[in-house]
């Protein structure tokens, strides 16, 4: 519950600050590379949420076959694969891992 509210806050927060940059900055632009900044910032949180989600609290409950399922739907994902399927396929993958070790 506490990823969705997390994913919840940093969406809205994103919509904040999408709509405050224009308010403040008018019609000027921003230079490139603080457009390359601020696009980074969204995937470098999420990523930090996944690694803290996926350790769990103090990393005593780190399940490996969770981390197996993530790397799967990645590489499907970089691979091109559409995202519906990136998921499904991390979610197989880490429930033949937990199948086949019982």
């Amino acid at each position: 519950m506490k990823l969705w509210l997390s994913v919840l806050a940093v969406t809205v927060i994103s919509w904040v600050m999408k709509a405050g940059g224009p308010l403040v900055l008018g019609h000027r632009r921003l230079p490139p590379a603080a457009v390359r900044i601020t696009g980074l910032m969204a995937p470098a949180l999420l990523a930090g949420l996944i690694v803290v989600e996926l350790g769990g609290s103090g990393w005593s409950e780190f399940d490996w076959t969770q981390l197996c399922g993530v790397s799967a739907a990645g590489i499907a994902h970089v691979l091109k694969a559409p995202m519906l399927v990136a998921v499904l396929i991390g979610i197989a993958a880490a429930a033949l891992l937990r199948l086949g070790l019982g």
